[in-house]
């Protein structure tokens, strides 16, 4: 990546493969993430989209893209929220 490349951060449902959102700065993917841990698990945007939804959860994780390039160059990929009926776990450090 060369320097001034944009950079473009998502938040994704590894589980269910479904993109929560797109942030330009990491802080503000960050900022989402502390909304989600907040909000219940068994409402938007937390519940989980599939049947068996009361047992299921989400595993959030933090995608860091290259959007310079195309398609998008991922350039890290980090385990960040895990919430469920019995938890909310964060996996981002520093969070």
């Amino acid at each position: 990546m060369t320097y001034g490349s944009p950079r473009t951060f998502v938040i994704e449902d590894e589980l269910h493969c479904e993109i929560i959102g797109e942030f330009v700065a990491k802080s503000d993917a960050v900022e989402m993430l502390k909304r989600l841990a907040q909000a219940p698990w068994d409402e938007q945007p937390n519940c989980a989209p599939c049947m068996s939804w009361k047992a299921c959860g989400r595993e959030y994780v933090l995608i860091e893209y290259d959007a310079a390039s195309e398609p998008w160059n991922e350039l890290s990929r980090s385990a960040a929220l895990n919430i469920s009926a019995t938890k909310v776990e964060w996996r981002l450090p520093s969070t």
